[in-house]
């Protein structure tokens, strides 16, 4: 097992990276409306663009996965995130329209963090562990310390060099997915053509109503989730008229270490706890925030809210996966492409659907955000729905 832990620190590393392409450019909506002159509803596009193509991604990497093989797929991931990121800061000012600029750099991002979300959780799953949600939460928990990270250490630059120089810190989280890139190189890795048990295909996976229920939750995970995450720079500068400094750190950054909190939590608790009924806790405490941070009248009890959004979701992404691999043993690759096409579904409609319903009410965020509450709404209906179903094969077998 002791060889597997490099394959574990690279995979953590693979999350940093997501969380990285998904959250660095959100840091910099507000700069890119005052910059370019780009409002705020164009903008809500990049974030269509970057799930958009995650989602495309997800739908074909299962096929391409199983023949290209693990390693070479997650350095191609990595690679192109670090074109990505580092194009952001140069295409705007290459192209007439900066705007283009922007989503052609999101979309070659985009591109490396759906296969990363793709092949990422069979890696881990495929290694060597006796308690395998477990692991699965800590994995996703480093998601998290990447997002706080990004948040942190941005908001540090820009205090230090000014916000001019976002270009800079572009090419500086570029160099993130490239050395990872190197260390995939060196580190153990079971291929899908050495896994023991034969995996399902896609048919067959569509042919079982518990798939369905899990792509239902996934979709919710993911709205939940990525609304709040990617909106809530914005939402504190523009809707809270607080300092971006204070609403980067109290708002996305709390969101991030309490979800990360809340995924560390359940992997040390994860042989006492009932992951179903953990997750519908967490989907009740999501409508609570997702309602403070968009009816209070209080910048205070609105950033707290942000930030108890993250400890609502911090186990609705990962413990879908975990249940999943759980309930539909011999799921293999497609299963967890079509899972994270679900989750990435919900990734472009949440912060889209927000996006454009605040821009009804003239860039009014805290309607946007009221709006996210039907995903956590949903999320109950689907874990009674999984409850049921489980209930009523016990009781056949």
């Amino acid at each position: 097992m002791k060889q597997y832990n490099h394959t574990l620190y690279a995979c953590y590393i693979g999350y940093i990276t997501q969380a990285i392409v998904n959250n660095f450019a959100p840091l910099l909506f507000v700069t890119f409306k005052n910059t370019f002159g780009i409002p705020l509803e164009q903008i809500a596009l990049l974030i269509t663009a970057n799930f958009g193509f995650q989602l495309l991604i997800d739908l074909f990497s299962a096929k391409f996965a199983d023949k290209i093989g693990y390693r070479k797929m997650v350095i191609i991931a990595h690679l192109f995130c670090t074109a990505g990121l580092a194009f952001l800061g140069v295409f705007p000012y290459v192209f007439s329209k900066p705007m283009v600029g922007l989503t052609i750099a999101a979309t070659l991002y985009a591109i490396g963090g759906g296969i990363i979300e793709v092949i990422i959780s069979p890696i881990v799953e495929n290694c060597p562990s006796e308690h395998k949600a477990a692991a699965m939460s800590i994995l996703h928990s480093f998601y998290c310390w990447g997002q706080m990270g990004v948040i942190l250490l941005s908001t540090l630059f820009f205090l230090a060099f000014g916000y001019a120089n976002w270009r800079v810190l572009a090419c500086i989280w570029a160099v993130v997915p490239l050395l990872n890139s190197i260390y995939f190189l060196f580190v153990p890795v079971i291929e899908p053509k050495e896994q023991k048990q034969e995996a399902l295909g896609v048919r067959k996976l569509f042919s079982m109503k518990l798939f369905w229920i899990f792509a239902l939750l996934m979709v919710c995970a993911g709205a939940s989730e990525l609304t709040m995450s990617q909106w809530a720079s914005a939402f504190a500068e523009e809707g809270l008229r607080v300092s971006k400094a204070v609403g980067d750190l109290t708002g996305p950054c709390l969101f991030a270490v309490f979800m990360g909190a809340a995924r560390v939590y359940y992997a040390k608790k994860s042989q006492t706890l009932s992951l179903k009924k953990f997750m519908l806790f967490s989907a009740v405490l999501c409508i609570i925030s997702y309602l403070m941070a968009s009816l209070t009248p209080f910048p205070a009890l609105s950033l707290a809210g942000c930030a108890l959004c993250g400890l609502s979701v911090g186990i609705m992404w990962p413990g879908t996966y975990s249940l999943a691999a759980k309930h539909c043993p011999g799921g293999g690759t497609a299963m967890f492409a079509m899972l994270a096409l679900a989750g990435d579904t919900g990734c472009v409609i949440g912060p889209t659907i927000s996006g454009v319903v605040s821009g009804w009410f003239g860039g009014n965020l805290k309607i946007g955000l009221f709006i996210a509450v039907v995903f956590p709404v949903l999320l109950i209906i689907g874990v009674r729905a999984l409850r049921r179903n489980l209930k009523a094969a016990e009781n056949r077998a």
